[in-house]
């Protein structure tokens, strides 16, 4: 009494998505006593793919090869997951939810609500996206009649945010980057380059900030789109770009730049010289870096907007990050994405003032030994979306009726003769 289920996304890339992808997966396979599961994985723009043999992974590829086969002899399936932004969610089986990371900005495309109206379910990550989602509605004609009609949502929206990960031996993991780094007190930034995560500005406040600073360090994780000797090139030339501009700094920067499996990404955010975590993006569908940071006990510095907010304010909306503040303004004309980023939305611009006295705060608060809250903060994230709670929650949001694969009931429903 299985159901079939084919997961649809990039799961074996190193993206937003491809994490995404995974967790799905992961919740798929905490209840294989419901679920067959068969894997189509997909690109994800320019992004690399994880190379690390494991369990995992030989089991994805074992998927594949039977999903493959499931196809060729037209076989379809009771339930589709599909992991990818809304414009490619198809009716590919007879029960399709579609799962994406939202939006980063106010407003989503009308193809993406269109292309949601099609789908039985939808599971976003954050609140924000869900917001975005259910707030957003187009006025339309139709030609045929001249009616007025109003586009919006009209499928139910649940949200399930990320698990946290566990791993016992952090310590043990060598990072020979980190052993290069000279000062005492140093943030940490995870993000790819690119217009949204505004790193330039975040570069730039900081080293105008700690300019006189000789023990004040910032350790950048980034790249421009895989992980290749050409992309650290380009990213350390951009950089440099940047930094040659003050010539007279003593505050230090430091380029991480490669493929980094999950773990050795954790252990970043508990080696000895890592202490706080700072990211000024303009909008996050979650911000899986900041809440990995989070829940390993770091204090952080963001933007108080999107998706974030979700794992850095308590119940009673109590912030519990250094908020920087910001305005909300149109999206730059450069990053308009047909379909996706529209050019009507918008997004949060951190404010430099706040930005700068955030930071400031965070390395006196550190230097002084303040940071317990952060580290209960912590301790409370990983409790509360501990992995098993998370997966629970995901199955839960596809909308699934155990009844209805409860092999007994379904032979005590059976119209059948007894013989002796």
């Amino acid at each position: 009494m299985k159901k079939s289920v084919l997961l649809r996304g990039p799961l074996l890339t190193r993206s937003g998505y491809g994490e995404q992808a995974r967790f799905a997966l992961r919740s798929l396979r905490s209840r294989e006593d419901l679920f067959d599961i068969y894997i189509h994985p997909l690109e994800w723009g320019q992004t690399s793919w994880l190379n690390e043999e494991t369990e995992e992974r030989s089991w994805i590829d074992e998927r594949v090869e039977e999903t493959i086969v499931k196809i060729q002899n037209g076989e379809t399936f009771d339930y589709s997951l599909q992991v990818t932004i809304p414009n490619e969610w198809e009716k590919i089986a007879q029960t399709n939810i579609g799962y994406t990371a939202g939006i980063e900005t106010t407003k989503v495309a009308h193809q993406w609500i269109e292309k949601g109206n099609t789908m039985d379910k939808i599971i976003v990550v954050s609140n924000h996206a869900k917001n975005v989602f259910e707030n957003t509605s187009y006025e339309a004609q139709i030609e045929q009649t001249g009616e007025k009609v109003t586009l919006k949502s009209t499928t139910p929206i649940d949200v399930v945010n990320y698990p946290v990960k566990e791993y016992d031996d952090l310590d043990e993991v060598l990072l020979p980057d980190l052993e290069k780094i000279t000062t005492e007190y140093n943030f940490i930034s995870i993000a790819q380059m690119g217009p949204r995560k505004n790193m330039g500005n975040m570069l730039k406040w900081f080293i105008e900030e700690f300019h006189d600073d000789p023990d004040v360090g910032l350790v950048v994780k980034t790249n421009f789109a895989k992980n290749s000797l050409i992309d650290r090139d380009v990213t350390h030339g951009k950089i440099s770009t940047l930094v040659r501009q003050f010539p007279d700094k003593k505050c230090k920067i430091y380029l991480i730049h490669g493929d980094l499996t999950d773990k050795e990404i954790h252990a970043l955010h508990v080696h000895p010289r890592i202490q706080a975590a700072v990211l000024l993006s303009h909008g996050e569908g979650f911000g899986l870096p900041l809440f990995e940071a989070a829940y390993s006990g770091l204090p952080v510095v963001t933007t108080g907007w999107s998706g974030q907010l979700d794992f850095l304010c308590d119940a009673q909306k109590k912030t519990k990050f250094y908020n920087v503040g910001f305005d909300i303004n149109s999206i730059p004309e450069e990053v308009v994405w047909d379909g996706v980023l529209l050019k009507e939305s918008m997004w949060a611009y951190p404010r430099e003032g706040s930005a700068k006295e955030n930071m400031r705060k965070c390395i006196e608060d550190i230097k002084s030994g303040d940071t317990q809250e952060a580290q209960e903060w912590g301790a409370y994230l990983r409790e509360e979306f501990a992995e098993e709670k998370m997966y629970e929650q995901f199955i839960t949001a596809m909308g699934i009726d155990e009844q209805d694969f409860d092999i007994e009931n379904w032979i005590e429903g059976l119209d059948v003769e007894e013989i002796e």
